[in-house]
Parts: structure tokens; C-alpha cells; sequence
């Protein structure tokens, strides 16, 4: 069964306050892994704070609720949100909604309802926004660092390093650096097809 603990803090923004965020609030966690997508690690995992610092709060029922051309507005509101902020707050929206409807909006109820390490896997891939990759990631994250290990969960780790490995800033950099040589290497076998 899962257990609900959390890391204090997670050194992925360079942003103590951010850190502990992400670390703490399991809707916040999930909105930066939706947001971590064509900008670096440390603008997505930012963007939690500041879109809670922009809105007030970041009750995911009522950030389903906004009108979308609010929610719109907040992510273009410079400095944006993210590199693409209408994609960006249509994605993250639904996410909440989600959230909101499927988990009383906790996002930690994704988690802590799964019995099997399928079934982990499968609630997270269900969430809007979350493709196999990050799905992947959360599922090393919340193994390894929150002790959400429900059986059959060693099944479900993928065989690659991912962000959900990343424990320190060292770490982080060292996790960045092989991303960007693995996407180099894929660019470049492309080409040579």
C-alpha cells in the first residue's frame, strides 16, 4: 500500500520556495510535469509558484472552473508562463479538471488509490497532459522518493535514468546533460537516414 510522505524539498527550479512546492503539494507537482515540455526543467517546475502567485491560490476546482480565456490570459501575462502559454493553459486546465472530478482534487489520490504498480501506471497515463515519458518519470519519483510502492511497482520502472532519479542540483545537471546528448543523438541518426 501506499504511504503519504513527501521530500521536503525537490532541486529542480533553483527556487527554494518552488523546491519545497513542488516537493509538498502533489497539484503543483503534477502541474509542472505537465508544464515540463519544450522549456527547461527549472522554467517548468517554476511555473506552479508563479501561476499560484498570479491566481492566489492553486485549488485545482477552481482553476477548472475559470473561464478559459482567463486562465489564457495568466499564462501570456509577462513574463509567460511557459514558451507556448495558450497550449500550455488549455493543457494544465484540463489537468485540474481532472483532478477536480476524478480525485476530489488531491492530486495525491492518483496515487494513493493505486493497488498495483498497472494500476499506478495507469492513472497517471490517464491524466491530461502526462505522455509516456513524464508518466514514467512520476512513477520513479513517487517510488523512489515518496515510497509509493504499490505491489508489483518495480514492474512498472522504466530502464533510463529520468528526472524522477533526481535528488540534487549536481544530479539535475548531470540528468540535463544526457538528455541533451541523447536528443543530439537522435537528431543526428535522423539525419544520417
Amino acid at each position: 500500500m501506499t504511504t503519504r510522505t513527501a521530500p521536503e524539498s525537490l532541486p529542480w527550479t533553483g527556487q527554494a520556495e518552488a523546491d519545497r512546492l513542488i516537493a509538498t503539494d502533489p497539484n503543483a507537482l503534477l502541474i509542472g510535469f505537465v508544464l515540463d515540455q519544450q522549456v527547461t526543467v527549472q522554467k517548468a517546475f517554476s511555473g506552479p509558484l508563479e501561476l499560484s502567485r498570479r491566481l492566489g491560490h492553486l485549488d485545482v476546482a477552481r482553476i477548472a472552473a475559470t473561464d478559459p480565456l482567463e486562465i489564457g490570459e495568466v499564462f501570456r501575462t509577462k513574463p509567460a508562463l511557459h514558451r507556448y502559454p495558450g497550449v500550455m493553459a488549455t493543457r494544465v486546465q484540463a489537468l485540474c479538471s481532472h483532478v477536480a472530478d476524478q480525485h476530489d482534487g488531491d492530486g495525491a489520490r492518483v496515487w494513493e488509490g493505486a493497488t498495483t504498480g498497472a494500476e499506478l501506471r495507469a492513472r497517471l497515463g490517464a491524466l491530461p497532459g502526462i505522455g509516456d515519458m513524464k508518466m514514467r518519470s512520476l512513477i520513479v519519483l513517487l517510488t523512489k522518493q515518496y515510497g509509493v510502492r504499490p505491489a508489483g511497482w518495480e514492474a512498472e520502472l522504466p530502464g533510463y535514468p529520468t528526472l524522477g532519479d533526481v535528488t540534487t542540483a549536481d544530479e539535475l545537471e548531470t540528468y540535463q546533460q544526457a538528455k541533451r546528448d541523447f536528443k543530439a543523438a537522435k537528431r543526428a541518426a535522423a539525419a544520417d537516414v
